[in-house]
């Protein structure tokens, strides 16, 4: 049976689009997943499921988040030898120096086009250094993210701008997954 790792974009952020992680948790139950567990309270979700339809597995929690805390996050799913594989890709991972709390790695749900690409790599990145690499931009913030006039620019430049997760969350995530798989 499949575990996925669910990352809802903009839950619990600046006060807005707030669920509980215990309603969440319910919720995603009362859909029919199971031995389902939450990590931190910005939507992040790891879950056994029989379903192999990722698409049609993402529009079913949107859609149940619509209907029960009316809003509609994106749903962003990966399963756990992909997120495994997404910090084995980590392009920061042999440089000194780096703090895992200032590592972004933003999920999309597909692979920008080579011209949004080619958009966000010239842009002005003052101290931080961004790598795209699939479904997945990961960028460095030496300064912290909260002062960032990077990742604003890069979120206009995205098509799907996806959801961002720190290197710290992206481990646990994996950590979780793994144990539910053994």
């Amino acid at each position: 049976m499949p575990v996925l790792i669910s990352m809802l974009r903009g839950v619990n952020v600046g006060g807005n689009h707030m669920i509980k992680m215990d309603a969440l948790r319910s919720l995603y139950a009362s859909l029919g997943f199971r031995d389902v567990q939450t990590y931190v309270q910005s939507g992040n979700v790891v879950f056994v499921t029989n379903e192999r339809n990722r698409k049609a597995i993402a529009r079913k929690i949107e859609d149940a988040i619509q209907k029960n805390f009316g809003f509609h996050p994106e749903v962003i799913l990966r399963t756990t030898s992909e997120l495994k594989d997404v910090l084995a890709r980590n392009p920061f991972a042999m440089r000194r120096g780096i703090e895992p709390g200032k590592l972004l790695i933003n999920f999309m749900t597909s692979p920008q086009s080579s011209e949004v690409c080619d958009a966000i790599l010239q842009l002005k990145l003052g101290s931080e250094d961004v790598r795209i690499d699939g479904r997945e931009i990961y960028i460095y913030f030496p300064d912290g993210m909260g002062r960032s006039k990077t990742w604003p620019a890069i979120t206009k430049k995205l098509k799907h701008p996806g959801t961002g997760r720190n290197l710290n969350t992206a481990v646990k995530l994996l950590e979780m997954a793994e144990k539910l798989e053994a």
